[in-house]
């Protein structure tokens, strides 16, 4: 059951973002049935770990991140809002039609326009979690900045 304790621990990753950052503010979790709703309309299977994140604790807004990534130089990037799915879907479009490479899956922004993303290619299979990549804005690249989401939240709780 090896699969089962790297689960765990990727899970208690995102837990532990969540009590680090978020605290006790009052999010909304999003149904399952929404999330299967996008997966559908998007013809993809979003990470298990990610729909963990958003099925059990909501869409994060994030300042304090923000405001941490900027005083420490964090490679994780100014995160700052994580996008509805109503949004992850009609600004993946937008995104690639002004100029990002297709083939990404936009789930969270930061405060300058550059987005945090899973390859498409990613979600095609069901998986646990996969890497997180960063769009610049300006250089129009994408570039990994992680191995996986719970990696990814995980940075800022180690700084």
């Amino acid at each position: 059951m090896v699969t089962k304790g790297i689960e765990n621990k990727n899970m208690k990753k995102i837990d532990d973002f969540i009590n680090q950052w978020c605290g006790k503010k009052a999010m909304v979790p999003v149904a399952i049935d929404a999330i299967t709703a996008c997966e559908e309309k998007m013809k993809l299977s979003l990470p298990k770990s990610y729909q963990y994140l958003i099925s059990t604790y909501g869409l994060l807004h994030t300042p304090n991140v923000m405001s941490k990534t900027c005083t420490i130089g964090s490679r994780i990037g100014q995160t700052q809002d994580f996008l509805s799915l109503e949004d992850m879907s009609a600004l993946t479009e937008l995104y690639q039609m002004s100029g990002m490479p297709k083939g990404h899956v936009l789930f969270a922004s930061d405060c300058q326009g550059n987005m945090f993303c899973f390859k498409r290619s990613d979600c095609l299979v069901e998986t646990r979690d996969c890497p997180v990549w960063l769009y610049d804005n300006n250089t129009r690249e994408v570039t990994q900045v992680a191995e996986s989401l719970s990696e990814w939240l995980n940075q800022l709780n180690a700084d």
